[in-house]
């Protein structure tokens, strides 16, 4: 019993560290949004609730549409794209096929988002890849702008979360009893009703978790906005880093910060409230 209480102990500490260190980093920020900002000075003044005042005007609130904007979009095509993957990696018996989805789907994950993003760069630049190859085909006299657009945000922003979205994907649908849908064939449903009557519902929890991660880690995503946008598709986050960062404005960053972190803990409720009857559905 001992034993196991000091191993419970060992276990537990790191995470109790880890909880009292984030929770001092959000109470410092929290802290410098409620002071005063000192132009020409890394110092802060006294306590003041200006800086949420200040954040109604239109760059701050554009930035704010632009950023939930870019979420849900990214979060549609993800299981637009990740979907169909995540089904044939599970679904498919060959398995060379079944390895080749693999490698496609996952190989991004093992990159770092900050390599991912640079290669966009290389692919949507004036004298990238697809305007490369435009060109040659005759079909274009000019370069087509995709650097600096809200587009080319969105195709990077894809691009990094597919791997998280087919991984929980593929583990909802790996779950699937595969006698719901033979119950339904000796029904005599096609495979289409099957699929459309079966299994997307049964799959409905990951794609609840999916969307969730994909709307989130979007939310608070800044390599990728900041690189492929070049600041031309202000998000919060890329507003932060200006803010903080470029301008020194310590306290409007961290009441920018303090805003973010509440919005996405509200729109995450939000979602969830909205499908929660979609996750019934999908229980089994």
């Amino acid at each position: 019993m001992n034993m196991y209480s000091r191993l419970k102990g060992w276990l537990i500490s790191p995470a109790v560290i880890v909880a009292i260190s984030t929770c001092a980093a959000l109470l410092t920020v929290l802290q410098f949004s409620l002071r005063a900002y000192v132009p020409g000075s890394l110092d802060v003044g006294g306590f003041t609730l200006d800086n949420f005042s200040g954040l109604t005007k239109s760059i701050y609130l554009s930035a704010l549409g632009n950023t939930l904007r870019l979420s849900v979009e990214t979060m549609v095509f993800s299981l637009l794209l990740a979907y169909p993957l995540a089904y044939a990696l599970v679904r498919v018996r060959n398995r060379a096929l079944k390895s080749v989805i693999l490698i496609m789907s996952l190989t991004p994950l093992f990159l770092g988002e900050i390599v991912r993003t640079y290669s966009w760069t290389v692919v949507l630049g004036s004298n990238g890849f697809v305007n490369t190859v435009l060109r040659k085909l005759g079909l274009i006299e000019w370069p087509i702008d995709l650097m600096f657009t809200h587009f080319g945000v969105v195709l990077a922003l894809v691009h990094v979360t597919i791997p998280v979205t087919v991984l929980m994907l593929g583990a909802a649908i790996s779950h699937i009893n595969r006698d719901y849908e033979r119950a339904a064939q000796s029904l005599g449903a096609n495979p289409v009703k099957i699929f459309v009557t079966v299994t997307l519902p049964l799959s409905m929890p990951g794609i609840l978790a999916s969307s969730t991660t994909a709307f989130a880690w979007t939310f608070s995503a800044f390599a990728t906005p900041q690189m492929i946008g070049g600041g031309r598709v202000p998000t919060l986050s890329t507003l932060v880093y200006q803010l903080g960062l470029s301008s020194l404005n310590f306290p409007l960053a961290a009441s920018l910060s303090i805003i973010g972190l509440a919005l996405t803990a509200v729109s995450l409720l939000v979602f969830g409230k909205l499908t929660a009857r979609l996750k019934r559905i999908g229980g089994h």
